[in-house]
């Protein structure tokens, strides 16, 4: 009963922090409108919300000595890494097919489970993820403009691989030797990002009268602030906290797999806040993304097998990760937008590199 109760939170917190990641884009698309550079608006999000929890890394400042590699690579890869390589990547190829590529992290995240860690994945882990992103790639309409380019390809893959490891360092930080406080994982991550992208984005170059002014959302005029405080507070602190927490509670097969509902969510916010439309490939891909998550979520796992496994995932059956963490969705994540505005936390991103049917950008990756 214990374990079915924390799998349940960890599900709802999982899925609370996709609708958080995907709810950044529709907030991030006005201000990006108004005038502030993409990677200015990424800068605010990030700073922003380290500056929040910056009580939260002195309470728990033991963590520097403790697992100072956990928490630079939370801050390399979580924050920084995935925004900076999903920026580099759609400045060569479209957004839909940086996302896609983005969204391969739940398969990579399975891969890593079952080949380097040795751990047992279930079919359904599997059919969960292969359904996900099937439908992750009508959710973003892949096939519109596609283009081939092998670094922006590559760069795509990276961010990819950063995307996988926001999954597994919050997965570790939950082992019993030296457990870290996911809080003081969070805010000192994005103490790291925030000084990371503060070289990338040059803050000091964006006009910050900007601020103080209002922007449009479908016709209605909105403080930039309160889309601000949105961004700081509900897309990126309560996002990362519920998302890391849930991670502890899954696995990270199974969170990285709730974690493309935010392509859905932010496809359907754009829909109902920025007047985006949705074809219909959108709306079948959406519900292929639920679908795939269902299954994925309601394998149970099992305690892992002593010692190496052998043999297929299909013999690992049902046992996923017993290391009594859980799991959750920087990335990650994604936003979708959809129309000729696009959106999602990236969805900035697209307004620099063209118009399209579609745009989106990645819940953890970008505004």
């Amino acid at each position: 009963m214990h374990a079915s109760q924390g799998r349940s939170a960890g599900l709802g917190l999982a899925l609370a922090s996709a609708f958080a990641f995907g709810g950044s884009g529709v907030a991030a698309k006005p201000l990006i409108e108004a005038g502030l550079d993409p990677l200015h608006v990424v800068w605010l999000r990030v700073a922003g919300a380290a500056l929040v929890m910056l009580p939260v890394a002195w309470r728990h400042r033991d963590l520097l000595r403790r697992r100072p590699a956990l928490l630079l690579g939370f801050g390399l890869l979580a924050v920084a890494g995935v925004q900076a390589f999903y920026f580099a990547s759609i400045s060569r190829i479209p957004v839909g097919v940086a996302l896609l590529v983005e969204y391969l992290a739940p398969a990579l995240v399975l891969g890593w489970v079952r080949f380097v860690q040795r751990r047992p994945v279930t079919r359904a882990a599997a059919l969960g993820v292969v359904l996900a992103v099937s439908g992750l790639a009508c959710v973003v309409q892949v096939w519109s403009g596609l283009t081939f380019d092998l670094l922006g390809l590559l760069l795509a893959l990276a961010a990819a691989c950063c995307q996988v490891g926001y999954f597994v360092l919050s997965d570790q930080g939950a082992d019993e030797d030296g457990q870290a406080d996911p809080l003081g994982v969070i805010a000192y991550g994005l103490l790291i990002g925030a000084l990371v992208l503060t070289v990338v984005a040059r803050p000091w170059g964006m006009d910050w009268a900007l601020l103080g002014g209002s922007a449009d959302m479908d016709g209605s005029a909105v403080p930039a602030w309160l889309l601000l405080g949105w961004i700081v507070l509900i897309a990126t602190v309560l996002a990362y906290v519920t998302g890391v927490i849930s991670v502890r509670r899954l696995s990270p097969q199974v969170a990285g797999v709730v974690a493309c509902l935010e392509a859905v969510v932010a496809t359907v916010l754009a829909w109902v806040l920025l007047g985006e439309h949705l074809d219909a490939p959108q709306l079948i891909g959406g519900a292929v993304v639920l679908v795939g998550a269902f299954i994925a979520q309601s394998s149970t796992p099992k305690a892992a097998a002593p010692g190496p496994v052998t043999g297929s995932a299909a013999e690992g059956g049902a046992a996923e990760a017993g290391t009594g963490a859980a799991g959750t969705g920087d990335t990650g994540a994604a936003e979708a937008g959809t129309g000729e505005t696009g959106t999602r936390e990236a969805g900035a991103a697209e307004a620099e590199t063209g118009g399209r049917d579609t745009e989106l950008s990645a819940g953890r990756t970008a505004p």
